[in-house]
This record gives structure tokens, sequence and C-alpha cells, in this order.
């Protein structure tokens, strides 16, 4: 699905619009929506490259006890870290394999969860104890004109207070490189430019 199609009917929280990341996520996800006292629209991702990734589960417990996080930040020392990357959905695994492989301590990986409406409130809790100078980009493998950087940079540009660097693919009029040689390609670069200093 475009996920900036779907965005760009959000307005008023007349929908949610979520990117889960874990099996866990998802199954608190479905259970929040059934308890909720009211009923809304929930547009739910869930790329199929993350059905068999290796990174890609959840323990028992994380089933058992816990509910749905808007926002999960990363359990990086905050004192080490020089740059934050958000992001949402499957490319969080690329970018989470690369720093353990080039063993990067001091990059931190946000995920927004909830693409619509931004939990502000989770935000703020996950960017506490990080430096006001800190370097923030948005990382994500969509087009720049697709996926959620259109609509979420104003909005989190606003809680940050800085400006938001992107980090992506180039506008175009096509959704994929129509070659799975080219797109390797293109997602590799987008992992190294991420974590470039």
């Amino acid at each position: 699905a475009r996920i900036e199609r779907y965005l760009q009917l959000c307005a008023d929280n007349n929908m949610q619009v979520v990117y889960p990341t874990t099996p866990a996520q998802l199954f608190h996800l479905f259970r929040r929506q059934l308890h909720q006292p009211f009923r809304r629209p929930l547009i739910v991702f869930t790329p199929k490259g993350m059905l068999r990734h290796p990174l890609c589960i959840s323990q028992t417990d994380e089933f058992t006890s816990g509910h749905f996080k808007n926002i999960i930040a990363d359990q990086l020392a905050k004192k080490t870290v020089e740059r934050l990357l958000f992001c949402s959905g499957r490319i969080y695994y690329d970018l989470l394999q690369h720093r353990l492989e080039q063993k990067i301590t001091n990059t931190a990986i946000i995920r927004i969860e909830q693409l619509y409406p931004l939990d502000t409130t989770q935000l703020q809790a996950a960017l506490k104890g990080y430096g006001k100078k800190i370097e923030c980009r948005w990382v994500q493998e969509e087009i720049a004109n697709g996926g959620g950087w259109m609509h979420i940079r104003d909005e989190l540009s606003e809680q940050l207070g800085r400006p938001l660097a992107y980090v992506g693919r180039k506008t175009s009029a096509s959704t994929a490189a129509g070659s799975h040689l080219k797109h390797n390609e293109e997602q590799q670069e987008i992992i190294t430019q991420a974590f470039k200093a």
C-alpha cells in the first residue's frame, strides 16, 4: 500500500496509521483496537519481509505483559549518542543490523510505530536526555514523495525544535527501481548515508 496516500487523509484524529515492527507490537495493537471505547479506522502496514527477518522476534513475556508503544526509544546510553535516526517500519532492521555489524555506538534509532496521530508525549519521553544540538535524520526506504516523510517532517521538526534531515530515495514518479540489483544498491546507499558523519 502507499503509506502517503493514507496519511494524506488524516486529520482531526479520524484514523490511526501504524507500522509495527515486532510480533508483540502487532498483538498489542489489535488488543488496543478491540478495547477502545470507540471505533476508528486502523490502517496497519505489515511488509512480508518482516515475516522471515531473523531480528523481527518477540519473547513470550512481551505478549503477556505490556501494551502497544506508539514510539519505541533506543536503549543506547544517551551520553554517547551524537546522532538520532527516526524511522518507521522494516528499515529499522536494516539500520540495526548495520549498526551491530559496524559496532556503531554514537547513533540511536527511534521507531515511530504510529505515524498518525503522532504521540508527542511518548516522543518527548524518548527524546529526554539527548543534547539539544544532536543531529536528527528521518530515514525511509520509500521515495521522498512517498512513505511517511512528507507527512511527518513538519510535526517532528517542531517537536525537536530544529530541522530534520532526510535520508532515503529521491523523488520519483515510480515507487520502485524496477531492478532487484538497483534496489539493493539504493538500499545500501540509504543505510550508509544514515550513519555517515
